[in-house]
């Protein structure tokens, strides 16, 4: 058993205190706090806030215990997709919404945490240009795979996963191109219509892209000998 330090407590004081506004208000939102108790812990020990809280073997039980969740998370979003797109319900997008949010949020992290931009900025483009073409493919999927409407909704992703394959070698250049697609990408989807689907897609594209195109343009660091 780990020790019952303050972080603990302020986890029961949250569980507690989502239990009372549920109760009070007949609310179901006020249950997701139950969530930001249960994950308090181990985002901040990932985090470092809590160094001293917490030892080798938390952190690595943590760590796998997460990467297994995560998992079981993603899963679980395609399962309930594919039932939805069975049933003919649009409501699919918004799993698919989730997935992406969850590789490119993960990769992101991992990209701040261990501030290697210049070698994840290639990796981000990549994932994100798949993604992409993914999605797009199987939204003109009953055209056939070998028509044009699904060979054009999926071009865009698949030039995205050459530039990142490309930013390997010419990190600069690729830098500055996907910056300028990035921002022109963005205006045009929040000029057409403003909804939360075009901001979530404006932001879930453009974040990781953005963050992979300064990361590129940003010279790496000197390895330090230890």
């Amino acid at each position: 058993m780990f020790k019952k330090e303050s972080v603990f407590w302020w986890s029961c004081c949250i569980f507690v205190a989502a239990l009372i506004l549920f109760a009070v208000t007949q609310n179901q939102i006020f249950l997701m706090l139950i969530v930001a108790a249960f994950l308090l812990r181990p985002t901040l020990a990932s985090l470092g806030f809590v160094k001293k809280l917490v030892d080798e073997r938390e952190l690595s039980i943590n760590y796998r215990s997460s990467n297994l969740a995560f998992f079981v998370v993603m899963i679980g979003c395609v399962f309930f997709a594919a039932k939805l797109e069975s049933e003919n319900d649009h409501a699919y997008e918004m799993f698919y919404m989730v997935i992406v949010i969850g590789i490119v949020a993960k990769t992101l992290f991992y990209t701040l945490l261990t501030n290697n931009f210049r070698n994840t900025g290639p990796k981000i483009i990549i994932t994100v240009g798949l993604f992409i073409a993914l999605f797009s493919g199987i939204g003109s999927i009953e055209h056939g795979v070998f028509s044009f409407e699904f060979i054009m909704n999926i071009l865009p992703g698949l030039i995205l996963t050459v530039m990142g394959v490309i930013s390997k070698y010419y990190p600069r250049a690729i830098a500055v191109a996907i910056f300028l697609a990035t921002v022109s990408l963005m205006i045009f989807i929040i000029r057409n219509e403003i909804t939360w689907a075009t901001t979530g897609t404006a932001l879930i594209v453009g974040v990781p892209l953005l963050s992979a195109s300064l990361g590129l343009w940003k010279d790496p660091k000197e390895k330090v000998e230890e």
